[in-house]
């Protein structure tokens, strides 16, 4: 055999080689065969070594090699990067004489470092590269320059990435496939997603790698629909094409289209890789679709034959989010492997269902199974610590972090910032947040929220005004913190501020936002709000919808209300409840009982909320047996326990009815104690009929469960007031006296030209108030002209002549135009006399007059009243 047939048939046996017992054979082989000082030969030996992973002996036969060349340093180079020696190739490589280091070496050093986690390694070497005197700039290795790209993308850094950018256009080297890839996908990791679609749009013919990318690209700049519309654009797919569209939709929580899109590639012919079932399973699981979840977990048994760690994680996070903790416990108990992810899967399906205790059992078991305890797993068990009951055991958890160094984590000290926060105890979330040695945005938002959670409304904002680095989850935390604790002017004043500062906002601000405009009908303001939600292209999120439904059925826009409701293309359950309780409040009962049917119609179940607008919409509207019968169906159809409030709406529907004896037989019967709000529907419907022996009753259990509220006093005193019992209401007022309780102070508000008008009884500050007067007293004449209101006379009744919501219409009649609806909201239920001449104010004046009192909404037209005198 010649030496040319020799040297081959080593050199293919080196390349097919990858047994370690086989690959010395064949080194002895070449020693025996006198072919050893080939360097060829040994340069080829060295690459079947680091591909074998013997490292060590790649490296004896480096150090006995008596002529390496550059092949041979590089080889060799890479071998110990390949396998993780990083200072070994950091020493091999300072040993290089200079004049042998090429272009290789260093991209080979640039790679190793990034390959290894560490990019910013990665940098300074390409940096150490460009001032290397003996490298030649201009004829570099393209793949120096895509390996630096790729670190670049891992730290994330857009100012190195627009240097790099910059260097390559300088080196005309841009033109190159390799580097347009790396620019796009450099600039899509920094989150530069603009700067990546300008790239793109100028690649003529863009390969399929950067289709891809932009696939993702344009979901995190446009959404997922945007990336649907690149991916339909490609001149041909591929299996990445396919998952980053699949995954688009995941992430996204559009499950049936991830489903349906997954669907469609199988029929494609191409066939599902573990990332495509990850992806899917997901969605299986946002959507708790437990038939397709189990659909796929046999195909994957069919198509796979086993399980491995990242699959079977998968499986045990789709059945236990589709509330089957039985089969996900089966596929944990099946899988070969347990690693964190699986036992993390586990945990966290057992915690959603507040199953606390059962996810702390598998915890101490997964300790006892030596699975070594990661980041993930302790922030997934940190947030199973929620309440007192749970706080010892947070603060052990806290400990096992500081002693296991995981505290310095950023993700793990928001974790114990959220826990703490959970278990009500805001000084030591305070505390941990202090002694973070880094803190990020969610660090910042966690503290806001946990001040929020003790309602440290201040110490919230003082938090909010010194992070650093807002985004919009940010905006909404604070955003959250005003509205929830009834701050709704203060929530608007921070939208306003949010928009001037061009934060863009999302689903929740606008859902939190309309919220607050609900809170203070104020309907002008809110109407600026829903042109915001259309041009931020979020009108058709049905959170942002339900929203403004309750926004315009709580301004008394309920024509507004429908069409808003009737736009949702696919209603839940919130839809639902939104447009019954609007129907209810604005005295529309058989419409909110027309809008529960539709809903059954739909297979959409009803929960408690539901049965609270339809008994609401009933008792406004006096239906005493529909009220029965739905009061009954919600026990024997649908097994929901009734609560005090739908008993209060039965209660205040019997009452209303005249049927005294009725509502306090069912409160007599309830299966729990009775609270203020079931106690005052019954007093409520006293006055109505003037029944003062079971108001004396009433009262007294209102009284002893809420001592402090000044509503079952007055409502007493007032009955003791028409029934003529001025003694007892001497003894009422002086009770109220002695225990320092003092009526809640009514005012009435408008809106007029952008700014709230607020007016109280007697009203004098109001820079109008002498014109206000002036147009009450002209109207209050034209009322008695109708012969159909009787001017109160007595000193009982006096100051009703002036109460707030007659000075507001009054002002509305002043300033609006003939035109336009008033609307007036008062903060307690109107009175009879004020009620009286309000409907007569809209016979006289030919103006459609709105009221939303502390109850419910009123509308005036005519003459007559939407409540039908029924309130």
């Amino acid at each position: 055999m010649s030496y040319m047939q020799l040297s081959q048939k080593f050199y293919d046996a080196f390349k097919l080689c990858g047994s370690p017992p086989i690959a010395r054979k064949l080194h002895a082989q070449l020693i025996l065969s006198g072919l050893d000082a080939s360097l060829f030969l040994l340069n080829n030996l060295l690459h079947m070594y680091s591909n074998c992973g013997m490292v060590d002996d790649a490296f004896c036969v480096f150090r006995e090699a008596n002529h390496a060349n550059i092949f041979t340093w590089n080889t060799m180079l890479h071998a110990f990067f390949d396998s993780g020696r990083m200072r070994e190739a950091e020493n091999l490589f300072d040993e290089m004489p200079h004049i042998v280091r090429d272009s290789v070496s260093w991209t080979t050093m640039i790679s190793g470092y990034c390959q290894n986690g560490l990019p910013a390694h990665s940098i300074k070497t390409f940096m150490s590269m460009l001032r290397d005197s003996n490298h030649d700039i201009q004829n570099c290795d393209p793949f120096s320059y895509t390996c630096t790209m790729k670190a670049c993308g891992c730290l994330a850094s857009t100012r190195f990435a627009l240097q790099l950018h910059a260097h390559v256009i300088k080196l005309h080297l841009g033109a190159q496939t390799c580097i347009q890839n790396s620019l796009v996908d450099m600039y899509i990791k920094c989150g530069a997603i603009t700067l990546a679609e300008t790239v793109f749009l100028n690649i003529e013919s863009p390969s399929l790698f950067c289709w891809n990318s932009m696939i993702y690209g344009y979901s995190q700049l446009y959404g997922p629909y945007e990336a649907l519309h690149v991916f339909t654009r490609m001149p041909k797919h591929d299996h990445v094409s396919w998952n980053t569209l699949i995954s688009v939709f995941s992430q996204y929580g559009h499950g049936i289209r991830c489903l349906s899109t997954y669907v469609e590639m199988c029929n494609l012919g191409f066939k599902p890789n573990f990332m495509t079932y990850g992806s899917v399973l997901s969605a299986c699981a946002s959507i708790s679709d437990l038939k397709w979840g189990a659909h796929l977990h046999a195909r994957i048994l069919r198509m796979e034959h086993s399980l491995d760690a990242f699959l079977g994680s998968g499986l045990i996070d789709m059945y236990a989010k589709c509330g089957c903790l039985a089969l996900a416990r089966r596929v944990f108990n099946s899988l070969g492997e347990q690693n964190q992810v699986s036992w993390t899967c586990l945990i966290s399906g057992v915690a959603q269902f507040g199953l606390g205790d059962d996810a702390l059992a598998l915890f101490n078991q997964m300790r006892q199974a030596s699975v070594v305890l990661d980041e993930f797993t302790l922030v997934t068990i940190l947030g199973v610590c929620s309440g007192q009951n749970y706080a010892a055991t947070g603060e052990l958890l806290h400990g096992y972090a500081i002693k296991n160094g995981m505290d310095s984590s950023v993700p793990v000290g928001n974790a114990i910032i959220t826990m703490y926060a959970r278990c009500g105890d805001t000084e030591k979330a305070s505390l941990a947040f202090r002694s973070m040695p880094l803190r990020d945005t969610i660090s910042w938002t966690a503290m806001i929220t946990a001040f929020s959670q003790n309602g440290d409304i201040d110490r919230a904002r003082q938090c909010f005004d010194m992070t650093p680095e807002r985004n919009v989850i940010t905006w909404n935390s604070m955003l959250s913190t005003y509205i929830q604790h009834g701050f709704s002017e203060e929530g608007m004043k921070l939208y306003v501020l949010m928009r001037s500062k061009a934060v863009k906002p999302d689903w929740v601000t606008f859902a939190t936002s309309i919220r607050a405009c609900a809170d203070l009908a104020t309907i002008k303001l809110g109407t600026q709000v829903v042109s915001h939600v259309t041009k931020f292209g979020l009108s058709s999120d049905v959170s942002v919808a339900n929203s403004i439904v309750t926004m315009y059925s709580r301004c008394g826009q309920i024509k507004e209300a429908r069409k808003v409701f009737d736009s949702i293309h696919v209603k839940n359950l919130i839809s639902w409840n939104a447009m019954m309780a609007a129907f209810a409040q604005n005295g529309l009962g058989n419409k909110a009982i027309e809008t529960y049917e539709d809903m059954l119609r739909t297979e959409c179940k009803p929960d408690h909320i539901s049965y609270v607008a339809v008994l609401s919409g009933c008792s406004h509207m006096g239906l005493v047996v529909e009220g029965k019968h739905y009061f009954d169906s919600m026990t024997q159809v649908f097994g929901i326990s009734p609560t005090n409030e739908h008993f209060a709406c039965l209660v205040d529907l019997l009452g209303r009815a005249g049927l005294l004896d009725q509502a306090k037989n069912l409160i007599d019967g309830m299966p729990f104690k009775p609270n203020a709000t079931v106690w005052g529907a019954l007093l409520g419907a006293c006055r109505i009929h003037h029944d003062s022996i079971l108001a004396k009753t009433a009262a007294k259990k209102l009284m002893e469960l809420n001592v402090e509220d000044s509503g079952g006093y007055v409502l007493l005193a007032n009955i003791y007031t028409e029934s003529g019992e001025l003694e007892n209401v001497a003894d009422m007022r002086k009770l109220m006296k002695v225990k320092g309780i003092r009526k809640s102070p009514g005012c009435s508000w408008i809106e007029v030209d952008n700014r709230l008008h607020v007016f109280t009884v007697d009203e004098t500050s109001h820079p109008q108030i002498n014109e206000v007067y002036v147009k009450l007293e002209e109207m209050m004449k034209k009322i008695e002209d109708t012969g159909r209101y009787v001017s109160i006379v007595s000193c009982a009744h006096r100051s009703q002549k002036y109460h707030s919501e007659k000075l507001a219409f009054a002002f509305g009649l002043l300033s609006l135009p003939p035109w336009m609806p008033i609307q007036v909201t008062k903060n307690l239920r109107v009175c009879n006399d004020c009620h009286l001449v309000i409907k007569l104010l809209s016979m006289v004046t030919s103006r459609e007059l709105i009221m939303r009192d502390g109850f419910r909404f009123h509308h005036f037209k005519d003459g007559f009243c939407s409540c039908r005198d029924y309130w």
